[in-house]
This record gives C-alpha cells, sequence and structure tokens, in this order.
C-alpha cells in the first residue's frame, strides 16, 4: 500500500547546524528504504514564504501569496512510501527527523488504476 507521510513543523524550530544534521539522516533513511524497495520520492520544501495558493470560486481564480491557513506548523516536506501495512509505515514515521521536532502525518494514496485514456493530439 502506498502511503504519503507529511512533514509538518515550526520553520524556525531547527539551527542550521541540526537542518544539516536532518537532512543527512533523512538522506540515509531515503537509502535505506530504497533498498528494501520501499521508497518512492522524498524531498523538503522551501520556506511557506516561498508559497502560492490558487482558489477558484464562480469560476475566478484567486492567486495569494502564502500558505491556505494560519498555523505555527506548516508543512516542511513529505515522504512517498509503499509499504505493507500502516504499521511499517508508523514505523518509518518514527524515524523521520522532523518527528522530533514536529507531526509526520501518514495518509495512505488512493490508486487511480482505471483512468481514462487521454487522446493524443
Amino acid at each position: 500500500m502506498k502511503y504519503m507521510l507529511l512533514i509538518y513543523g515550526a520553520e524556525d524550530a531547527w539551527t542550521e547546524e541540526e537542518r544539516r544534521d536532518c537532512m543527512e539522516e533523512s538522506t540515509r533513511l531515503c537509502h535505506e528504504m530504497n533498498e528494501k524497495k520501499k521508497f518512492l520520492g522524498a524531498s523538503p520544501l522551501y520556506p511557506v514564504t516561498t508559497a502560492t495558493s490558487v482558489r477558484v470560486r464562480e469560476g475566478k481564480r484567486l492567486v495569494t501569496d502564502g500558505p491556505f491557513a494560519e498555523t505555527s506548523e506548516q508543512l516542511g516536506g513529505y515522504y512517498l512510501l509503499d509499504v505493507e501495512h500502516l504499521d511499517e509505515a508508523i514505523a518509518y514515521a518514527s524515524r523521520i527527523p522532523g518527528a522530533k521536532k514536529g507531526t509526520v502525518e501518514i495518509r495512505p494514496i488512493i490508486e487511480l488504476d482505471n483512468l481514462p485514456e487521454v487522446a493524443k493530439t
């Protein structure tokens, strides 16, 4: 089953040294999961100040700077895994460095197997 692990935390919670250590630990974890054929992707996100939000209301597009919600914790990155069950996803989530200072939300992915073919032009 595929799971998206969403990493939330306060952007100012990490020192530069902690952030560097976090990236090294995360990279080792990604390599380990890849060797076990569990890893599909992962990436940190740029700071929330670089975000752009798009909403469409009554057919009109509204584009604004910043995230959708005002919260103390922001989405900072993700992992995409293919594991046997939720317990395995929880085990990996607990090893993500961001879980030490924030939250890792685990969401199962709905696989869209029977999408209609798109006509090629």
